[in-house]
């Protein structure tokens, strides 16, 4: 494609709302997966406790299965997309400001409102996957999923680095609102935007609803196909997803007080994250998704392996910001193929459900695999912990011999239509 086709691409309205639903689609798992686990540990929560947390994300994986229901049923004045993205956003707020209000003895109501968290996160997931498949035409989905996911790792520094930095001088009650109050630029972009042209009518009923979408992609790629697809969905984040699920765990048993991981860990993988970001998008533009897919994945693999030299090493501020510099260059390319890959297969007509179904495929290491990494972590240690880590990233990459071959890189199917006036 011609450097002024990239140039276009990349000044356009659709890029800026790519970082929008990255931002405020980042942010609440980010509270899961990184503040909920400080809050925990800071306050003397043992790290089998803190691993067992994470199954609070089943909804992420289970998504696709009220995903139908966000395809058939609308509400007035906002739309189909629109009207599902102000309601979660709304219940997200209000969420993550309570989560922190509750005594951090009672473990049970914290998980129980941590759960309806991920609940109201994975919604607003499938409508906001469903709503950037449908505006970005296909030449665009890498650079616009790189944009994506770029701000969807910078919403991560708020619960990550600024709440933490928060929580040396606030108590946390105070930190949980104050993170909470981030949500209003989701809110803002919900109102600000128009809603998408859909390509096909909607389901006469929820068992079309809930039949077609799976009938349509088992039918267009074979059984046998489809189903190493799936399996590469599972297995290509499997690796760097375990190996980040206890990271701010593991910084602290490093000796790192909250203050330095919140400046030196998180934001020295911020310029290294949105530059290699951005480059890397453009790069797909170029070269394609399939090769960006192998190339990516390879920096993807190396960079884990820096947590293997940091916990051998110990406590070391300056190795600490080049290990988490690299992770975040490697985890954001390999994000960025991987979530434009997956936008690839999917079909124009059966957005909301396909994208439910992969990307909740693509959650289960986080929620299933990622729950015994505090076991694993205390029975073989951090070293060789995260050398099996390395080791579980290697069977996706060798699946890219069937699934994205380096010498081909088939175009996305046929928009059906012309993309909203978001597009432009």
């Amino acid at each position: 494609m011609p450097d002024h086709s990239i140039l276009k691409a990349l000044l356009n309205r659709r890029m800026l709302i790519c970082i929008f639903t990255g931002f405020a689609s980042g942010l609440p798992l980010y509270v899961l997966i990184s503040m909920l686990p400080a809050w925990l540990r800071s306050e003397g929560v043992g790290i089998k406790e803190i691993g067992l947390f994470t199954l609070i994300g089943f909804p992420y994986t289970w998504k696709f299965l009220w995903s139908p229901l966000m395809e058939r049923f609308r509400f007035p004045l906002l739309g189909l997309r629109r009207g599902w993205m102000l309601v979660t956003q709304l219940g997200l707020l209000l969420s993550i400001a309570a989560l922190g209000m509750v005594p951090v003895s009672n473990l049970t109501l914290i998980a129980a409102l941590a759960a309806i968290m991920a609940f109201f996160s994975a919604s607003q997931d499938i409508v906001l996957d469903a709503y950037r498949r449908e505006i970005l035409p296909d030449h665009e989905l890498g650079l616009g999923n790189s944009f994506h996911v770029n701000a969807y790792r910078i919403a991560g520094l708020i619960p990550g680095s600024l709440a933490l930095i928060l929580a040396d001088l606030l108590p946390w009650s105070t930190v949980f609102p104050i993170v909470a109050l981030f949500m209003l630029a989701g809110i803002g972009l919900t109102l600000s935007i128009d809603e998408p042209s859909h390509t096909a009518a909607p389901p006469s009923s929820l068992e079309q609803a809930v039949k077609a979408p799976f009938l349509e992609f088992f039918s267009r790629n074979g059984v046998r196909h489809a189903c190493l697809i799936l399996a590469f969905m599972f297995l290509y984040k499997l690796g760097d997803s375990m190996a980040t699920a206890l990271a701010t765990p593991f910084y602290l048993d490093m000796g790192f007080s909250l203050t330095e991981i919140g400046v030196i860990a998180k934001h020295a993988g911020l310029w290294p994250m949105i530059i290699g970001g951005i480059l890397g998008g453009m790069l797909m533009v170029r070269i394609g998704i399939n090769r960006a897919l192998w190339v990516f994945g390879l920096v993807q693999i190396v960079s884990i392996l820096g947590f293997v030299v940091l916990a051998e090493s110990g406590y070391n501020l300056w190795l600490l910001a080049l290990v988490i510099g690299f992770e975040y260059l490697g985890v954001g390319l390999g994000t960025a193929a991987f979530v434009a890959f997956i936008a690839r297969t999917t079909s124009r007509a059966h957005t909301a459900t396909q994208l439910a179904l992969f990307t909740a495929l693509t959650a289960l290491p986080r929620t299933v695999a990622n729950a015994f990494t505090g076991y694993m972590v205390e029975a073989v240690g951090w070293s060789h912990f995260f050398l099996l880590c390395t080791l579980l990233a290697v069977p996706g990459m060798l699946l890219l011999l069937k699934v994205a071959p380096w010498g081909e890189d088939p175009a996305a199917e046929p928009s059906a239509v012309e993309p909203s006036r978001e597009s432009c």
